[in-house]
């Protein structure tokens, strides 16, 4: 039986084989962060909550205001009071917006004029931090990508290849839910 293994692993050949092995000792580390609850993509259910805030207090519609500042929220599983705050791919902005100017897209995926979107520019990653109340434009301040988060968060200019991520909302108990994760991949890609 000895003999047979060395023979085939004579037939795969010694590099082959090291490759392999270091794969079987790495493979642990690669899946522990993969399980981690708090770098987990937002859930249907989770509940948002502040980004820094001290102890995490589920956000309601009222905590943000119609024209107001956005807010930048991590998603949160209701069951374990997990703050989902383990990637900065979670980090959502929140905005309330007049609901009139929405398209039917936008519309679909708000609940009482609040939307959600990643708040990772998808350009070279950098977060959203900038809203023109004027315009109600969202800024990347990197490199100047701009988003109409009323119209499902599409690029108006700037060096952006699409548009930010939505995040669907709906209201229960009086608190934003999510109500379906991402609608696209967070993140920026590399070209």
């Amino acid at each position: 039986m000895a003999r047979q293994f060395q023979c085939g692993a004579r037939r795969i050949g010694r590099r082959a084989t090291l490759g392999i092995g270091v794969c079987f000792a790495l493979a642990p580390r690669w899946a522990l962060p993969q399980a981690d609850p708090a770098r987990e993509r937002p859930r249907e259910g989770d509940l948002l909550v502040t980004v820094g805030a001290a102890a995490p207090e589920p956000l309601t519609p009222d905590n943000v205001p119609l024209g107001g500042k956005q807010i930048m929220a991590w998603p949160m599983d209701p069951e374990s009071n997990t703050v989902r705050s383990g990637s900065r791919l979670n980090k959502v902005l929140l905005l309330r917006l007049d609901p009139e100017g929405f398209d039917p897209e936008t519309k679909e995926r708000a609940a009482g004029g609040i939307v959600a979107y990643s708040a990772v520019c998808t350009h070279t990653g950098c977060d959203v931090t900038t809203r023109h109340p004027d315009s109600q434009l969202l800024e990347c301040p990197c490199h100047y990508s701009f988003y109409d988060p009323k119209e499902a968060a599409k690029v108006v200019s700037g060096p952006s290849p699409r548009r930010l991520p939505a995040l669907p909302l709906k209201i229960v108990d009086g608190r934003l839910v999510v109500a379906k994760p991402f609608t696209a991949r967070a993140g920026f890609q590399q070209m």
